[in-house]
């Protein structure tokens, strides 16, 4: 009897180490831990309705917007979310029609938006509320040169077609030493209403001493040069056209394996286009909107070091008041992951920027009170 007892207790201890040793091999396994670019679904908090998310408009949040909506579904069962994209100004108008319950957009609402906006948000307006950060590069093809650099007055004319020649002097001033081709510049821009446009031309405005005219605009007021729709579609066409220069995201790029033209700011050297030195710029930037609206003012201008000066903040609109009932859960529970630590992040590693806590604790207070 003690014998089977002692037996038992054996087997028993062997049992429970062989449980620990498996508990430990599993707390260990990447296999348990998420991928590159995903998130923990520990870090959602799902609505309990679930259903439908509908969202539209800008086209330079997609790629984060695939990333959060590939975590999201995948830890609300029963909860699809649905963005499509078509450009910021298509996203506007679609919410100021009630046909979404979000949009995208890289520029901040016009009064005239808001005022669109309260025949949908019963009771209230539509709000902006910074998203996304990222930076707009300008991606170039052209043979034999790989460290291009331009500042604002030449990229300016590059755009606007008063320099036409990829040896122009101003070009050749700005890249020492580079074999630039006696070649026409193939310059191309968004056939879409874009907060992309918005930016580039917002940094033109600040910087180019008068040489781009026109006033910071979301549709293309540059003279000549061809068009292209999307982010996905200017990208595609500077991937295939030699001695071509357009401008995309960040993340475009790097998808593409397009080259992206450093930036000659006033600094001690020319700024590459990356995740770090766009951060720098948003460091500085600050919320110029009023009664719940979170608009940011970005330094386009700025000449500190390591500071990359074309950046963009990427919008999410909503209803401060008067979002539909059916959606209103989802919609905060989606946004508050999308604003999370965990969910910029996983974005940080495709090419964007994540937002400095300063505004992404305000945007979740603000995401709080939607209502």
């Amino acid at each position: 009897m003690l014998q089977r007892n002692r037996r038992s207790t054996a087997l028993a201890l062997s049992a429970v180490a062989l449980a620990g040793a498996l508990t430990l091999t599993a707390c260990g396994s990447d296999e348990n831990k998420p991928a590159p670019g995903q998130t923990s679904a520990a870090s959602i908090a799902c609505a309990g309705k679930g259903g439908t998310l509908l969202g539209a408009g800008s086209t330079a949040q997609g790629n984060a917007m695939d990333v959060w909506k590939t975590a999201y579904t995948g830890a609300c069962s029963g909860t699809t979310v649905n963005y499509s994209g078509g450009g910021s100004g298509a996203g506007v108008q679609q919410f100021n029609q009630g046909q979404v319950a979000f949009a995208g957009t890289d520029y901040v609402l016009k009064p005239a938006d808001v005022d669109a906006s309260k025949a949908v948000c019963t009771g209230g307006r539509a709000i902006d509320l910074p998203m996304v950060g990222g930076l707009v590069s300008l991606v170039y093809n052209v043979d034999g040169v790989d460290n291009l650099v331009l500042d604002g007055p030449t990229a300016a004319k590059i755009f606007d077609s008063q320099i036409t020649k990829w040896n122009d002097p101003a070009i050749a001033a700005l890249n020492p030493g580079a074999t630039l081709p006696d070649a026409e510049i193939q310059s191309f821009h968004r056939s879409d209403d874009s907060g992309t446009t918005y930016n580039l031309t917002s940094y033109f405005a600040k910087t180019s001493g008068g040489a781009w005219s026109a006033a910071p605009d979301k549709a293309w007021k540059g003279r000549n040069g061809q068009s292209a729709n999307g982010s996905a579609g200017l990208s595609a066409q500077i991937k295939q056209v030699k001695n071509s220069i357009g401008y995309a995201e960040l993340s475009y790029a790097q998808i593409n394996n397009l080259k992206s033209a450093r930036i000659s700011t006033g600094a001690a050297k020319p700024v590459e286009a990356t995740t770090a030195n766009a951060a720098n710029t948003f460091a500085t930037s600050t919320v110029s909107g009023t009664d719940g609206d979170l608009a940011l003012s970005l330094d386009y201008g700025t000449k500190a070091d390591n500071a990359y000066p074309i950046i963009l903040a990427t919008y999410e609109i909503a209803c401060d008041k008067g979002n539909k009932a059916a959606t209103l859960d989802t919609l905060k529970s989606f946004l508050t992951y999308t604003i999370s630590d965990a969910a910029q992040k996983a974005i940080g590693e495709k090419g964007y920027v994540p937002l400095p806590a300063s505004i992404g604790d305000r945007v979740k207070s603000a995401v709080a009170k939607l209502a």
